[in-house]
């Protein structure tokens, strides 16, 4: 297996850090902490430049709050700079890993997205009559880092990379513990590895792509799953074969495995695609789909506290009219149209007289 170098002056030049810096901004303009960096972006990016290159770079702490919807997470949010580093970083190690990731990863990636892989899904679900449905459980906070960093070192020869690949990993902030034991361990394995990513951080995101990419090569080299979906620790895989599909789950469960990873107990069952499948917050037949029930429910609590926070000041129409628009997308990729109209037709926002 080819093993890359010198890719250090590539993450460290003043280009890369400039580019990173846009696109960590996207979006994010009107925040007090990424207008400040950029308000002297360029000496910002020069003393990030300095930092890594002496090796002086050292990121910094967390904030974390917990979302709740559809499940409760906690959310870590790397300070502005260590994002820009994170962006960094990853623009380069993308060159080489995405030629080595298979088609059907659709998690953050170019191309790809929630919407491609639900596509793909029905593509799949109109040619096979059964689909095995699998979550890998706790996948962010079992993260092993000692496999993380042995499955990136696999590609990547450079020490400074493999240096900074350490640094953003070594300081990942305390996750949601998971207790899962493994054969040959022991009494002390779990308190020995350390475990855990933080979700949110845009190198969570690529890392959990590079660590679960020699599982899709097994799935479609090894098992010769033909249809076979992946989005983040979601998959799914198809076949008219039920037993063929239940002893590719137990391959799946061994080989994860093998990367200290276990497939969620309770979310891996094999059914009929005639049926339907929730995947990616819909519910998925051959032929047409639906929204999850929970993403509905979810949503009628969101037009509630938009029409609250309107009444009170505390949105103005544009941001309303940005959310309503961002969920009419999301609903439109299923058949919703009587959904949409039953749930938006004869709201109303109006402001609450003083």
């Amino acid at each position: 297996m080819k093993r890359h170098g010198n890719l250090w002056p590539l993450v460290t030049g003043f280009p890369n850090l400039l580019a990173a810096a846009e696109k960590a901004k996207r979006g994010k303009m009107k925040r007090e902490n990424v207008a400040r960096f950029h308000l002297d972006l360029e000496r910002n990016l020069w003393e990030l430049h300095d930092e890594l290159c002496s090796k002086t770079y050292t990121p910094g702490g967390y904030e974390t709050f917990y979302i709740y919807e559809p499940k409760p997470r906690l959310i870590s949010a790397a300070p502005y700079r260590d994002r820009v580093v994170h962006h960094a970083l990853c623009r380069v190690l993308e060159t080489v890993f995405e030629p080595t990731f298979i088609e059907d990863s659709y998690a953050c990636r170019r191309g790809k997205g929630t919407h491609a892989a639900i596509d793909r899904f029905t593509e799949f679900a109109r040619r096979n009559r059964y689909v095995l449905k699998c979550d890998i459980r706790k996948f962010f906070p079992s993260t092993d880092h000692e496999v993380l960093r042995s499955v990136i070192a696999s590609k990547i020869k450079d020490p400074d990379v493999l240096w900074l690949v350490g640094t953003i990993i070594d300081h990942s902030n305390p996750q949601e513990p998971v207790w899962q034991w493994f054969p040959g361990d022991d009494l002390l394995t779990r308190g020995e590895r350390r475990r855990g990513v933080p979700i949110g951080n845009q190198t969570s995101q690529f890392f959990g792509n590079v660590v679960l990419s020699p599982f899709d090569h097994f799935v479609k080299e090894t098992l010769r799953a033909r249809y076979y979906v992946r989005y983040v620790d979601d998959f799914v895989i198809f076949s008219d074969d039920k037993a063929w599909l239940h002893e590719v789950r137990a391959a799946c469960r061994e080989f994860l495995g093998g990367y200290r990873l276990k497939l969620h107990p309770g979310k891996s069952v094999i059914s009929r695609v005639c049926d339907g499948t929730k995947f990616l917050g819909y519910r998925i037949f051959p032929y047409h789909r639906l929204l999850a029930k929970e993403n509905v429910k979810r949503m009628r609590r969101r037009l509630k506290h938009m029409q609250e926070n309107y009444a009170a000041g505390e949105l103005d129409a544009k941001q309303v009219r940005q959310r309503l628009q961002s969920w009419i997308g999301h609903a439109s990729h299923a058949n919703t149209l009587r959904l949409r109209k039953r749930l938006l037709y004869g709201t109303t926002f109006s402001r609450r007289q003083a």
